[in-house]
């Protein structure tokens, strides 16, 4: 444990924690159900967690989802995003302090260096940039920036009549669109099968893992397939939000082209599904840690109106928690 003053006390995130925690997300002004413990812990083998909790006299103020590995605390690599999460009364100087407890308790417990993965501001449910503030004072290092295409929905553009074309391709082969509870066909018919055969990959998430998840958030992970004469041809799998509609999974058979499959779907979720969410969020099209962008991938999504929003990586120094010293005057 450690403090400044009897004000801020760090403590490592313990199962007696749990509760505290996910209550805690569930009120905070920078957060989602990814930060839940059911969802962290799904794939909890996989990752040492190093995940920490902020006290100010004793009342929990802030949180850290994370991991470690070796001399390093990140964001917790299970995770799309990160950062430190926040109680809405949190004010600036507060934020600083709990902070710079974070870094001293990082340094004394031997780690060198904290890398953030920060949350996107669409995802915020009241401003709460105090995070970018205080690694600009740090001198925090850039390590990364990823581009999503990120439709406002209160501002929505049109929809370009490429896209349109694709959506009266698809209602003229009879396509139809179904929300499902059941991933067995996307994952096994179109999913995996696309990303082995383009990619040499596999889905972050298991079919069992996936359905795992959707039975733990019922209202936050669903999924919707196309059809075709009653055979899938084409689903995305959504992370719903407060705030967005975040496409998680995206993937046609060799036909989509021919059927509009994909134009048809996006066009539904965006304009019928999700059109209430203030943000409907397609996600990145980078390779290569950012470096590079799939332009034929961007450009589809920038078609149907979205337009660039950007993740940013970062690393401190926790030796450096001197540098929020005297901000204030």
């Amino acid at each position: 444990m450690s403090n400044i003053g009897t004000l801020f006390t760090i403590q490592k995130y313990g199962p007696s924690h749990r509760n505290m925690w996910n209550q805690f997300v569930a009120n905070a002004k920078n957060a989602t159900f990814l930060f839940h413990r059911d969802f962290m812990e799904y794939h909890q083998d996989r990752f040492q967690d190093a995940s920490l909790l902020v006290f100010k006299k004793n009342k929990l103020v802030a949180l850290l989802p994370a991991n470690r590995t070796g001399n390093q605390v990140v964001s917790h690599q299970g995770l799309s995003y990160g950062g430190l999460v926040l109680s809405t009364k949190m004010k600036l100087q507060d934020t600083l302090l709990a902070f710079k407890a974070l870094l001293i308790f990082l340094d004394a417990d031997g780690v060198g260096t904290l890398q953030l993965k920060l949350l996107p501001t669409i995802y915020h449910s009241y401003p709460s940039d105090e995070i970018n503030y205080l690694l600009f004072l740090l001198k925090a290092t850039q390590t990364r920036v990823d581009v999503s295409a990120t439709i406002a929905s209160t501002n929505r553009l049109k929809i370009q009549g490429n896209r349109i074309e694709g959506v009266k391709k698809a209602e003229k082969q009879g396509l139809t669109i179904d929300e499902t509870t059941d991933f067995t066909s996307f994952w096994n018919e179109i999913l995996i099968p696309n990303l082995a055969a383009r990619h040499d990959a596999k889905p972050v998430h298991t079919l069992e893992e996936i359905s795992l998840l959707a039975s733990r958030f019922p209202k936050n992970v669903r999924q919707f397939n196309v059809l075709r004469s009653g055979v899938i041809v084409a689903g995305a799998t959504m992370f719903v939000t407060k705030q967005v509609a975040h496409v998680q999974y995206i993937s046609a058979n060799a036909a989509k082209q021919q059927l509009g499959s994909l134009d048809f779907l996006f066009h539904y979720l965006i304009t019928e599904a999700f059109a209430d969410l203030p943000y409907f969020d397609f996600g990145v099209s980078n390779e290569n840690q950012g470096r590079q962008v799939n332009e034929g991938l961007q450009y589809w999504k920038e078609c149907f109106g979205a337009r660039s929003m950007v993740h940013h990586f970062y690393e401190i120094e926790t030796a450096k928690h001197e540098l929020l010293d005297a901000v204030f005057i």
